[in-house]
């Protein structure tokens, strides 16, 4: 067994590094964070300084306001953090998401993926795997059952519908970040090049991804004025799954409604949703994308957290690997 306790340790806080005096992806106000990924139940605001990557600190200032903590230190180059040194690397999960690699000379090396996927992703970084001694990984789909088809077919079986039901529009509940991109850039690559209906609460983080080069292409505000709805029949219209929940989704001409994300492939979370045509497309490792991950790293130790630890300690254990789960408290059940 390695002796982590100064590389890594578990607090109220969250994942806390002695020797560095930080937390990665604290659940509470912290004076210093290292942050993997703009999502909510990774990035938090208050904090006294916060390292991540440029996209992040960006994505962090869209969703809480420039004021987010009270100093930003950009993570572009490995860097000596009090007896760490401290890099990071693609997640693949989100635009700007990263890994955290923090290098102890006494210790080794603990790689924190955050959230990460190793599928295609055309609107950010893919993931680089990382070498560790230590491996952090989230357990999102960490059962066996959870095995998630390409993501391109799921677009086409999209637009199949949308052939086969001209005369309705097509409501595709994504989350506002990273999720809503990628359904945009898969239909581009798929060859739809027309425009794209986005609710508002989506707007300032698509002209984000457009600012970084991500050619998202024709976006149209999916607003309706009195007498309009038929402007929408054949046409996709992106939301948040929230606004689904509002009158405003009944503005739109006998909607599909479906829903993007690896949860769809649970048929009850798709009925009780309402949803029509559940489009199974995730942004983190499934099953084997999971076990392949620790195959290929080999770490002497692997800590498991965000969801279904035990599958996957069970695993390792019966694989001859060292395995601990984290079970960190203040995470939300990740909504992919």
């Amino acid at each position: 067994m390695i002796n982590t306790a100064t590389l890594l340790q578990i607090r109220p806080e969250g994942l806390y590094c002695p020797a560095g005096g930080f937390y990665i992806d604290p659940v509470r106000a912290v004076e210093k964070a290292l942050v993997t990924h703009g999502h909510a139940d990774h990035a938090r605001a208050g904090h006294g300084a916060v390292m991540a990557t440029a996209q992040t600190l960006d994505i962090m200032a869209i969703r809480y306001g420039e004021d987010f903590a009270a100093s930003c230190q950009v993570a572009n180059e490995p860097q000596q953090v009090g007896d760490v040194r401290v890099s990071f690397h693609p997640a693949g999960h989100v635009l700007g998401s990263a890994q955290i690699a923090l290098t102890h000379k006494m210790v080794g090396t603990a790689v924190i993926t955050g959230d990460y996927s190793r599928s295609p992703n055309p609107a950010c970084t893919p993931f680089e795997p990382v070498p560790c001694d230590i491996l952090v990984t989230e357990a999102t789909f960490a059962l066996p059952v959870f095995r998630h088809p390409d993501a391109g077919a799921e677009i086409v079986r999209l637009l199949a519908s949308v052939a086969a039901f001209p005369d309705r529009a097509h409501l595709i509940g994504a989350y506002a970040l990273g999720k809503a991109q990628r359904i945009i850039m898969l239909l581009r690559v798929a060859g739809w090049d027309g425009p794209i209906y986005i609710h508002g609460a989506l707007q300032r983080l698509c002209d984000y991804h457009i600012s970084q080069g991500i050619p998202l292409g024709d976006l149209r505000p999916a607003t309706i004025a009195r007498g309009q709805k038929g402007d929408f029949a054949g046409q996709i219209i992106l939301a948040p799954p929230s606004a689904f929940a509002a009158t405003w989704a009944q503005r739109f001409p006998d909607p599909v409604i479906c829903f993007a994300s690896g949860w769809m492939q649970v048929r009850a979370r798709a009925r009780q949703r309402g949803v029509e045509l559940p489009l199974i497309i995730s942004d983190h490792v499934d099953w084997p994308d999971l076990t392949r991950t620790i195959t290929e790293l080999d770490p002497a130790e692997t800590w498991v957290t965000h969801g279904r630890e035990d599958a996957l300690i069970r695993w390792c254990e019966m694989e001859g690997r060292v395995a601990r789960p984290l079970r960190l408290l203040g995470y939300e059940e990740e909504q992919d």
